[in-house]
């Protein structure tokens, strides 16, 4: 649905993308977001998150997640395989129609290879100008098509644009559903050029950080290793969001947003 090579809508992803770049000011709206720090503080001390050992401590360790908006595609299986090799876990975010539907198998191996799989609605629709019916249309309709693949229903979610209200809190919280937006973006879906991707994530990229891509587009996989190498060489350990905010546990219906720097 927003693949980018010729023929396949690249305008369409672009004008439904384009205001990416505003995300972060426009998000939240009506709901204060919730760093990861903040999300571990929380908790308190407990070494275990959700009943099980976390493998990681991100409050002793420098950790960032790295996620992808809008899959699976066709690129999706080399990137799963950059993963795997590397040794990185991610978080999926991914779409319903023409996505979930069409590459079921794809969704899968995401889920078995133990990457987070999340929500990012089912058609792109942006939620704050839909009524709360049309969000929960928007959102369930993924939670049982992902659930019918992986068995189990997704515990996260990001909004289309990163445009929250009240009533996409409500619904979110309804379905259980935590809100998850990001702090660093290549803006991927605007340009081709991996090494201009790989630059711009790693000029932004932070201690707790969250990194947005998408790996529908054509200049997107292709930076994924070098953006991974360069981290580990800077230290960072790559966590799934839920690792982040352990021993925290994402809330239904809270906005979780990391603080720059």
């Amino acid at each position: 649905m927003f693949r980018s090579r010729p023929g396949r809508g690249r305008a369409v992803a672009i004008t439904l993308l384009a205001a990416a770049s505003l995300m972060l000011t426009l998000s939240g709206c009506g709901v204060d977001p919730l760093t990861p720090q903040e999300a571990r503080a929380e908790a308190g001390t407990d070494d275990k998150a959700d009943g099980e050992a976390r493998r990681v401590d991100c409050a002793k360790v420098k950790c960032i997640a790295l996620t992808f908006d809008a899959g699976p595609g066709e690129d999706t299986p080399h990137l799963l395989d950059v993963l795997k090799e590397k040794q990185v876990p991610a978080t999926f975010f991914l779409l319903g129609s023409k996505h979930v539907d069409r590459y079921p198998e794809v969704v899968r191996r995401i889920a078995d290879e133990g990457h987070e799989v999340a929500n990012h609605t089912w058609s792109h629709r942006i939620l704050t100008d839909l009524d709360e019916s049309e969000v929960r249309e928007e959102l369930s309709r993924t939670q049982d098509a992902i659930e019918k693949i992986t068995g189990r229903k997704p515990t996260l979610m990001r909004p289309p644009q990163g445009r929250t209200d009240g009533t996409v809190a409500d619904v979110s919280r309804e379905l259980g559903l935590a809100q998850v937006l990001w702090s660093i973006t290549a803006k991927d879906y605007s340009t081709t050029d991996s090494a201009l991707i790989r630059q711009r994530v790693l000029e932004n990229a932070h201690r707790d950080g969250i990194i947005l891509l998408h790996d529908i587009y054509d200049g997107t996989v292709p930076a994924v290793p070098s953006i991974i190498d360069e981290l580990k060489r800077r230290g960072f350990t790559f966590v799934t969001v839920p690792e982040l905010l352990a021993p925290g546990k994402a809330e239904p219906g809270e906005v979780y947003r990391p603080e720059k720097d």
